[in-house]
């Protein structure tokens, strides 16, 4: 992603500083002016620790101006025009539950985790009961963000209850939601035969159908969804896929081993077809040496020329590319691959390989240091971000956990500067193979502090103050 270009569909929007739509908050209000609202606030000696949902913060005292209670937060939109319908499924779990004995998920889930032993046991008495058990561990594993370990229960229910829609819509949601919309497409379509007139099934149908380029089934699947049931959510990633269906009605395609091209008759030469084929080639044999992994399908590439790009993606008019589970290419002008779009090709695809490796769950900040960082991209305004880390006028990194697109043009470049400098010192520190374990850490389902605290020992808060004390060192007077 590039400038303000935002990959995750379920991000939460920060305006001022953090926003979290509760009844009522503890307002966090720091020395630079900004603002953090928060489920509750407690202080431990020199930090403020702070809750948000699940998840609890720390950040030095000595950012923090006062503290006030019992706040009402404002209410935030969240993004559709950069919606990515594709590898992350937005904010989405199927519908339905198995029925069974009512004590069976207190054998199968208690104390905070799956009793495997009981899973064993029960696969030796009633298929339907086994199945039902199996569902039940791959769902708790599901809702709370670990989707390796969801897979295997939900594939072990199938075994013991092959039709069922529900498991089927729940495995293929996984599937998508972790970038294996390919693998997705026969569950889903299971699932729709034996439910077809349940919206959430054709929901999950569409959602895979769209992310494997088959445009125009999504299209259809989405509009039966809605004849059954309103909602706004799938409205939005219809008007998207009809207007990517409308501009890519008479594209034709070219594909390389990892890449299916996407481009506009006669607008673009055969020789930079070519060109950008062999480059991104040659980008993804670097990333799978840096990263150790690779996504699992083909990635679909589109070049657009003239008002198409604008068109189809509603992004700014000052964006360079948008990966929205596919990578999306404004060509107008290019002739063949200058420095800048090589970056710009580069950065994108290593979207799609973080975005695999994390199983969708790496935080906006991250992403946007690794992908800059792989470019590579140096950081070019190192003095002038030590010397607002040593005002304490920084960005906190919670804060960017999510979109940037409601930044200020300022906002935004401090935050992209921000991230880069956290993966820098992140890499100079610890390693690459620390920022590869932190990935893996997200996509076993840990929250991003949490993944922090496993691998290189820090909160956010301590964070905060290793990578300000690493560009005072490096850059400062």
């Amino acid at each position: 992603m590039r400038s303000s270009v935002i990959f995750f569909l379920r991000s939460i929007l920060f305006v001022s500083t953090c926003a979290v739509v509760c009844a009522s908050a503890d307002v966090i209000h720091l020395k630079n002016g900004r603002t953090i609202w928060a489920d509750h606030v407690r202080q431990n000696g020199a930090h403020v620790e702070y809750d948000l949902g699940d998840d609890s913060y720390a950040i030095p005292r000595s950012l923090v101006d006062h503290i006030e209670s019992g706040g009402v937060p404002p209410e935030y939109a969240s993004s559709g025009s950069n919606s990515k319908a594709g590898d992350e499924v937005p904010g989405f779990a199927p519908g339905g539950s198995l029925n069974g004995d009512p004590g069976l998920a207190e054998r199968v889930v208690h104390d905070g985790q799956v009793d495997l032993d009981a899973l064993h046991a029960l696969e030796q008495g009633d298929p339907a009961t086994a199945a039902i058990a199996y569902f039940i561990a791959g769902k708790y594993e599901f809702d709370h963000g670990d989707f390796p370990k969801a897979r295997p229960y939900f594939k072990t229910a199938l075994r013991f209850d092959s039709e069922n829609p529900t498991i089927l819509n729940y495995l293929a949601a996984l599937l998508v939601r972790t970038g294996n919309a390919t693998e997705a497409l026969p569950y889903a379509e299971r699932a729709v035969r034996a439910a077809p007139d349940a919206p959430d099934a054709l929901d999950v149908l569409g959602y895979a159908q769209f992310a494997a380029n088959r445009t125009r089934d999504a299209v259809r699947t989405w509009k039966r969804s809605l004849e059954l049931r309103p909602d706004a959510a799938i409205e939005q990633l219809l008007a998207k896929a009809q207007r990517d269906a409308a501009a890519e009605s008479e594209y034709s395609e070219r594909e390389s081993v990892h890449f299916t091209l996407h481009y506009e008759g006669q607008q673009s030469s055969e020789g930079l077809r070519r060109e950008l084929l062999a480059s991104l080639e040659s980008d993804y044999d670097d990333l799978v040496r840096d990263l150790g992994a690779a996504p699992r399908s083909s990635i679909q590439v589109i070049l657009y020329t003239g008002q198409a790009f604008f068109d189809v993606t509603q992004a700014p008019s000052w964006t360079g590319a948008i990966n929205d589970g596919k990578l999306r290419i404004p060509i107008e002008g290019v002739g063949s691959i200058t420095p800048e779009l090589a970056h710009v090709l580069k950065h994108e695809l290593a979207h799609s390989f973080i975005n695999q490796i994390s199983a969708g769950r790496c935080p906006q900040w991250l992403h946007e240091g690794i992908a800059q960082a792989l470019e590579p991209k140096p950081l070019a305004n190192g003095r002038r971000l030590a010397e607002l880390f040593q005002a304490q006028r920084e960005i906190p990194f919670n804060a960017l956990e999510g979109s940037f697109m409601r930044f200020s043009p300022v906002e935004a470049v401090l935050a992209y500067d921000e991230s880069l400098a956290a993966v820098q010192y992140i890499d100079d520190t610890y390693g690459v193979s620390e920022l590869q374990r932190i990935l893996q850490k997200l996509a076993e389902g840990s929250s991003t502090e949490a993944a922090l605290r496993a691998t290189i020992h820090s909160d956010y808060g301590q964070l905060q103050t290793a990578v300000g004390n690493y560009l005072i060192s490096k850059y400062g007077n």
